[in-house]
């Protein structure tokens, strides 16, 4: 009996080493249900896509190119539509790549990047959106200081802000995710390396990452809505204080757009991320992140643009001088 445990224990430490190996890669699990319509499901989504990044480099290029567009307003609203399109090139053309080759897998590496950008420009995009709503508060209830206030310097402070704060927020998460042991089961149940499924994966005591995640995502997301929260009570109040009705549709036509892309935005993320342990519900997330990355991005440009006068007007003036150039190229 002796000889046959000192034989055993070995061995036994000999399978848990071999069961401790660390992930070199992970599979993107993705939605298997309708995996067999893997070509259908591609052509569907690079639609979307490329609807998604036409729209917002239309929003870019008329904001820059047309001067009646270049107001604080415009700006902040050319780099949200930059932003955004960023957002989904972290997450859509890897999709496409599975739904075209089947092929499912991605290294830890490249995981770590994607999680990492995924949620740096995610995060950026709040502080954006608390920032586009600080504007319009300050438009409507203060319009005589308003072009003094949000004046050229003060826009492109508040902008970097926002990247600067997004990157010094998520690189320290992302790092304390990277130095976490990934040693047995590397099938991620997702369509991409989100936070959630992949501290999933890890056998490590995650915590302490949990805790981070939460506490960032209050600081992240809830502080962006409590500002939005705040600004437009005040916008509302203003504007059902002003004394003439066609004043009052004008205040709110400036910033309707805005409080859909609002609605849309906040809705899915915060069902997704602000949680205390981010192991929950993974299955029903995913949904939650498609309509995230997907639909939202889709439908924002088409807000911005068929919902705004100023902005239909100088996409008529940029497409008729494209034509007036063009016939007059013809005609040489």
């Amino acid at each position: 009996m002796v000889i046959f445990c000192l034989i055993i224990g070995p061995v036994e430490q000999m399978l848990t080493i071999d069961n401790l190996t660390t992930v070199q890669e992970f599979i993107l699990e993705g939605f298997p249900a309708v995996q067999h319509l893997g070509k259908p499901l591609f052509m569907v989504h690079l639609l979307l896509y490329l609807v998604s990044i036409t729209g917002s480099i239309v929003i870019v290029t008329i904001t820059w190119t047309d001067h009646c567009l270049q107001t604080p307003m415009y700006f902040f609203l050319s780099n949200y539509s930059f932003l955004e399109s960023c957002f989904i090139t972290t997450v859509i053309p890897k999709l496409l790549a599975i739904f075209l080759s089947g092929r499912q897998t991605i290294s830890f590496a490249a995981c770590l990047t994607q999680t990492f950008f995924f949620l740096f420009l995610g995060s950026t995009c709040f502080f954006l959106l608390a920032v586009m709503s600080l504007d319009r508060y300050v438009a409507i209830c203060n319009p005589l200081h308003y072009h003094s206030i949000m004046n050229i310097k003060i826009c492109f402070f508040l902008v970097l802000s926002c990247y600067v704060l997004g990157f010094m927020l998520i690189i320290s998460l992302v790092l304390m995710v990277s130095q976490l042991s990934f040693c047995g089961f590397n099938v991620i149940n997702h369509f991409f390396c989100d936070l959630g499924p992949l501290v999933h994966l890890s056998c490590s005591d995650t915590s302490s990452v949990e805790s981070l995640s939460f506490l960032l995502s209050i600081v992240i997301i809830l502080s962006s809505l409590i500002v939005t929260v705040i600004s437009y009570f005040n916008i509302i109040n203003t504007i059902v204080n002003l004394p003439l009705a066609k004043e009052r549709w004008r205040a709110f036509s400036t910033c309707s757009s805005h409080l859909i892309v609002l609605f849309l935005t906040y809705g899915s993320v915060v069902f997704i991320y602000v949680k205390p342990k981010q192991t929950d519900r993974v299955d029903v997330n995913k949904e939650a992140a498609l309509v995230n990355t997907v639909i939202t991005p889709l439908l924002n440009p088409f807000i911005y643009t068929l919902r705004n006068k100023q902005v239909k007007k100088a996409l008529r003036d940029t497409l008729y001088r494209m034509r007036y150039m063009k016939s007059s190229w013809n005609f040489r």
